[in-house]
């Protein structure tokens, strides 16, 4: 009877009002649901991310009205059509199957004072922070859990709205300054215990893991256990390429509109590279081994949801600039959560940045069904021997894990040197040598 029960719900398109008893006064043809679109082949279940609307709210047709995640991206769902948000069914960190009910609308034209009607409908009534957004429900949680005002934490969300997000950095923040000095707990405990009883200092939290997290531990699973991963390193002096940054950089911003980093001179070295050594271009395919011709490269980025890889495709052909510009872009795309499905898939290699994070060393595992991936890090200022005498150089660690079931230990040695070659000479890139 609850498969039946579903089915009518999924299938109708304007909802009837027994199905919605608190809103029996909405005439049937109004109740317009909200539901789960298709969002990417072969994805059929997403978890609700934020809901940046509260019930009550009016919204705007084609209005931003949740945040869904999915096993690839995080994808905005707008508003259908304009009217008051009435129902949300799915809330916050639950899980949905596509086509599933998430909320309802019900339409109509935009009020005189439609700023008041919503804020007097919200189901948040203390969820204003002094500047002018809104509180959304899952950061009024964490306030409250924290005594915290609205007007303590600075709202980044769209709108002026104040985000779970920024409660979290905020209490981060906090966490991280140094504290007031306040006098110590005194835990309680038997005389001749050391072991305390307070239960307070040992709360736990149990909070379901993301649809990304869930995907991005699966498929580090599989690469562990399908693929012979190996990781060999080298050292790069970076000198030669800061010493271009530095007398081109304002040339190079005024004439393109962006800022010439580090990571397009590693993504054309990756290039020739990956020209010269194909195999590690290259994938398993059953029984075959599918050399591609082109280089589409995944770029690691720290996103609004954590480490996302958008893909530049065809980088053989791209610019420095369009490098720049692309990575620039999708940073963006990524800390909004606004990334599409399409954009982090088909990447033949993966360049990995941990030296934004402070790392001096790491081993990178390939993400699948790729053969390598590149892991770059930190730069550090190091004493190396040049020409018989010891001088001080920035110097990087760069390290290629790659699967040696298609790759052998000379290809990616020669790998490595490539890359050490065109980056402490970038000469090379123009001369082709």
């Amino acid at each position: 009877m609850q498969a039946r029960y579903h089915e009518q719900i999924h299938n109708v398109r304007y909802l009837h009002p027994s199905y919605f008893p608190i809103f029996t006064d909405i005439p049937v043809s109004e109740a317009i649901q909200v539901e789960v679109p298709t969002v990417g082949e072969s994805i059929s279940e997403v978890q609700i991310g934020q809901w940046l609307k509260a019930e009550g709210d009016w919204v705007e047709s084609g209005e931003d009205l949740v945040e869904i995640e999915t096993e690839k991206a995080s994808v905005q769902i707008p508003a259908p059509v304009s009217g008051f948000l009435r129902k949300i069914s799915k809330q916050e960190e639950e899980f949905a199957i596509i086509g599933d009910v998430i909320a309802v609308i019900e339409p109509g034209e935009k009020p005189a004072q439609a700023a008041a009607a919503t804020k007097a409908n919200t189901a948040v009534p203390s969820s204003k922070s002094e500047s002018s957004g809104f509180v959304m429900p899952a950061a009024q949680r964490l306030l409250d859990e924290h005594g915290l005002s609205a007007s303590q934490v600075p709202a980044r969300g769209p709108g002026g709205r104040l985000l779970k997000e920024d409660v979290l950095a905020f209490v981060q923040d906090q966490k991280s300054s140094p504290p007031a000095p306040t006098p110590p707990p005194t835990p309680s405990r038997s005389e001749n215990s050391l072991v305390t009883n307070d239960s307070a200092l040992r709360g736990e939290e149990v909070k379901p893991l993301s649809m990304l997290r869930r995907t991005i531990a699966a498929r580090l699973v599989e690469a562990q256990q399908t693929a012979a991963l190996l990781t060999t390193f080298n050292e790069i002096d970076m000198d030669p390429v800061m010493k271009i940054r530095k007398k081109y950089k304002d040339q190079f911003l005024e004439r393109h509109g962006v800022k010439l980093g580090f990571m397009s001179f590693f993504a054309k070295a990756a290039v020739e590279a990956l020209r010269r050594y194909p195999a590690v271009n290259a994938e398993i395919r059953g029984d075959d081994v599918v050399y591609r011709h082109y280089q589409d490269i995944g770029v690691a980025i720290g996103g609004g949801k954590g480490l996302v890889v958008p893909v530049l495709r065809n980088v053989e052909r791209m610019s420095f600039a369009d490098v720049e510009q692309s990575i620039g872009n999708f940073a963006r795309q990524a800390g909004e959560n606004r990334l599409q499905p399409t954009d982090l898939i088909g990447g033949t290699f993966t360049i990995s940045n941990g030296g934004v994070y402070g790392s001096l060393l790491s081993t990178p595992i390939v993400n699948p069904p790729q053969s390598g991936i590149l892991g770059l890090h930190s730069i550090q200022q190091r004493p190396v021997a040049v020409d018989g005498n010891v001088v001080i150089r920035p110097m990087m660690y760069v390290a290629l894990t790659y699967d040696h079931r298609i790759v052998d230990g000379r290809e990616a040695v020669g790998f490595l040197k490539v890359i050490k070659d065109v980056i402490e000479d970038p000469a090379r890139l123009f001369l082709e040598l």
